[in-house]
């Protein structure tokens, strides 16, 4: 579906010399360099790294919007920038910052003018939006200008609206930027949704990992513009997870000596918390060593939050 090859692009940026503003010299930004990738149809790809990685300029260039250096990108048979009116109809695009709704008008005005731009049959308009509509719990928000919606109620209408169409491939960069948890949650699950109940192939990208957790099976990192890890989440969490959590509520206050491999990292009359260093040593067999010094009431077992490993990743491979 998607098949990204050898792609690169670069920017050429003025400077100023010396403080000048009448002299300048221009350098060479290295966006992306040598970027391969392949999505099949129906996956959900997190697309992650650092700021300034070069995410977003993929997405533009898969897109249509950047035309890249060199390389080649190839969606569904069409290049993007040389075939925008084709290709446009089959992917959708949600940018966290920016909106495809119009300000000062209702929800549904900008719905009923996509449906214009799109050519879509009054037929294909009804279905695709009565089904958005129930799905992203949008009825009463419809008639509302997007200036009175809350960014929560803004970020669902503006998914609806690059639905619409009923494309085969969604693009979300930062979709979540800014939402409390409870719309976060509904984004996700409405993302979910869309991909099991019309397979739509998503790319999204993010520096909200919980996000990544949540929905992606497979993760492409990119670094200083160069793809350095493309695979499964479960695979990656197996090659970084380095330490685990371990919460011991007990009977009654008493004094234990930490287990090899452990950190104390709080205590109370009843509970501590440690680390387990898992080049060290086990989960069972800590387990083990504070079962026989403690009246044990609960255990729980947490894995290093997953910010944690990328933060490692991105350490160890020096982005």
């Amino acid at each position: 579906m998607i098949e990204i090859e050898n792609l690169s692009k670069a920017f050429r940026v003025a400077k100023r010399k010396n403080g000048s503003l009448l002299r300048r010299e221009h350098e060479t930004v290295h966006a992306l360099t040598d970027v391969s990738f392949k999505v099949n149809s129906g996956e959900i790809v997190g697309y992650i790294g650092p700021n300034g990685a070069g995410k977003s300029t993929t997405i533009k260039i898969m897109s249509g919007i950047l035309v890249p250096s060199s390389g080649k990108c190839q969606i569904l048979g069409l290049t993007p920038w040389k075939s925008r009116i084709k290709h446009v109809q089959n992917i959708g695009v949600v940018f966290g910052q920016r909106t495809q709704l119009w300000w000062d008008v209702p929800v549904l005005d900008s719905f009923n003018l996509l449906k214009d731009i799109y050519k879509m049959s009054p037929t294909s308009y009804k279905r695709s939006l009565d089904e958005l509509v129930s799905t992203l719990s949008l009825e009463s928000l419809l008639h509302v200008p997007v200036r009175q919606l809350s960014l929560g109620q803004r970020m669902r209408c503006e998914i609806a609206a690059a639905l619409l169409h009923e494309p085969k491939i969604l693009f979300l960069d930062e979709p979540t930027i800014g939402l409390d948890a409870v719309s976060k949650i509904a984004v996700r699950q409405t993302i979910k949704k869309i991909n099991q109940e019309r397979g739509v192939t998503v790319i999204l990208t993010t520096h909200d990992m919980s996000d990544i957790e949540a929905l992606a099976d497979r993760i492409l990192l990119i670094g200083k513009g160069q793809k350095l890890y493309d695979g499964a989440l479960d695979t990656l969490k197996a090659q970084y997870l380095k330490e685990k959590r371990i919460a011991v509520d007990f009977d009654e206050a008493s004094d234990f000596l930490c287990p090899e491999g452990t950190t104390l990292i709080q205590k109370s009359n009843e509970r501590a918390l440690l680390t387990i260093d898992l080049s060290k040593t086990s989960v069972p067999v800590v387990i083990h060593q504070l079962t026989n010094q403690l009246m044990i009431k609960d255990i729980t077992v947490e894995n290093q939050a997953i910010e944690e490993m990328i933060v490692a990743l991105y350490k160890e491979m020096a982005i």
